[in-house]
């Protein structure tokens, strides 16, 4: 049976703030996500991709030493714009913010990238690797939103963007049936 594992990356700081952490701010995991990462239980897997950002390189590191990943620039987290790197809390007062939340998150994002435009190119990005039949168990040590793009996109029996929202060093083991995903756990 054929399988992907979708993993989020370990805690950043500024994942501990709260703040829009997306394709521009390419921060390390902190300490405690180290810690965690390191307590969760090893996956096994023949390939490995992971995002460009530092985040995901290192926790696919820890998650899978020795083997070698392959970056895919696509499978980067969504450019924030305005809010990249800014917590709710720090947004409250601006209305461009308040009118993208209002808006389930879906519209434009101020000097970012269009949400729509985002889960397009992380789907873009995995067909490829849906589609070719020598795929065993690949892992893909992701972001967050890179996993709800992707699932929402192929996953049957389809469910919303947001359903597929996962912590740190979290995510799904899916196998592939009849050239879609199904969600076999929660990881």
């Amino acid at each position: 049976m054929r399988e992907f594992l979708f993993l989020r990356h370990g805690k950043t700081a500024g994942n501990l703030r709260g703040n829009y952490v997306g394709g521009r701010t390419d921060e390390p995991l902190c300490p405690l996500g180290i810690d965690e990462l390191k307590r969760l239980p090893r996956y096994e897997a023949q390939r490995l991709y992971t995002s460009p950002m530092r985040r995901c390189r290192e926790t696919a590191a820890l998650l899978f030493p020795g083997l070698a990943p392959t970056v895919v620039e696509d499978f980067r987290e969504c450019d924030f714009g305005a809010f990249e790197n800014l917590s709710f809390a720090e947004l409250a007062d601006d209305p461009r913010y308040r009118a993208w939340v209002e808006g389930n998150c879906a519209g434009p994002i101020p000097g970012g990238e269009h949400p729509d435009a985002f889960m397009a190119r992380c789907r873009a990005a995995f067909a490829p690797l849906l589609a070719d039949p020598s795929q065993e168990t690949a892992a893909l040590v992701v972001h967050g939103g890179t996993i709800m793009a992707i699932l929402s996109g192929f996953a049957r029996p389809e469910r919303p963007y947001f359903s597929y929202q996962v912590k740190n060093g979290r995510g799904y083991r899916c196998a592939v049936r009849d050239g879609a995903l199904v969600c076999l756990e929660a990881l």
